[in-house]
């Protein structure tokens, strides 16, 4: 796909998500390169600091695969 003559807002809804898959490639490709911020961190610590305090409040995989099974019928 060619973007130096096409605006992306023009491109079908197929392009963009190809545009977005690419693009995602992309970044995945140098994680240490993509910046992280400091409430992202946090954000992200947040769930493991409450199951390493109770341990027990967390899910076996049967349990997580029982819900979702029961929820989407599979």
């Amino acid at each position: 796909m060619n973007l130096d003559a096409v605006s992306i807002f023009n491109l079908s809804p197929p392009e963009k998500l190809q545009l977005v898959e690419d693009l995602w490639d992309d970044l995945a490709a140098t994680p240490s390169e993509v910046p992280v911020h400091e409430w992202q961190k946090e954000e992200l610590a947040r769930p493991k600091a409450n199951l390493m305090s109770k341990p027990a409040s967390g899910l076996s995989w049967d349990e997580v695969k029982h819900r979702v099974r029961s929820r989407y019928g599979r």
